[in-house]
């Protein structure tokens, strides 16, 4: 499924230990505890592999997360807004992350630009419940797709770099 380069990176995201969802009023702030310090850890492996690709932050109570995610094509920086919620089943299901702008845009992606991540993501969640969190969804969930995605949706012409949609055309 992963790339030699995708399995050593993830290899180096800790595991989690703590079972718990947002319901769990006792053991949650120890999942959460778990969830920034892997994302913390991924995020600066990533930036000393000159890989830096995204931004998070959530809600006070770590169940509603927002920020930004980036994918360079052609040496041209593409971001895009993304958010999502914990789901009250945590860790068993994996939350959905939705890239709103992208909304419409492909068809591995569902209404409220929710990316499909059921074929492939969705099965290595489930055999790795409660070891996998956040910094793993990331890394073996939305990483992949953007690299699958955006060189797709440029091409099509569908989503155009910041720069090139103020241009005037010729005529």
């Amino acid at each position: 499924m992963a790339d030699e380069a995708t399995r050593r990176a993830v290899s180096q995201i800790p595991l989690l230990k703590t079972h718990a969802g947002p319901r769990d009023r006792d053991l949650w702030p120890q999942r959460l505890k778990e969830e920034y310090q892997a994302l913390i850890r991924f995020v600066q492996q990533n930036k000393e592999a000159d890989n830096d690709w995204f931004r998070l932050e959530s809600n006070s109570e770590g169940t509603l997360w927002t920020g930004t995610c980036w994918y360079i094509h052609e040496l041209l920086r593409y971001e895009f807004r993304l958010e999502f919620d914990i789901p009250v089943t945590y860790p068993e299901t994996a939350p959905e992350i939705a890239v709103p702008e992208l909304d419409g845009k492909t068809a591995k992606m569902y209404r409220g630009g929710k990316i499909c991540l059921t074929e492939h993501f969705k099965p290595l969640w489930a055999r790795n419940v409660p070891k996998f969190g956040l910094a793993h969804l990331m890394a073996l969930g939305l990483g992949p797709w953007l690299a699958v995605e955006i060189p797709d949706l440029i091409s099509k012409g569908l989503v155009v770099h910041k720069e090139q949609q103020s241009e005037p055309t010729a005529e």
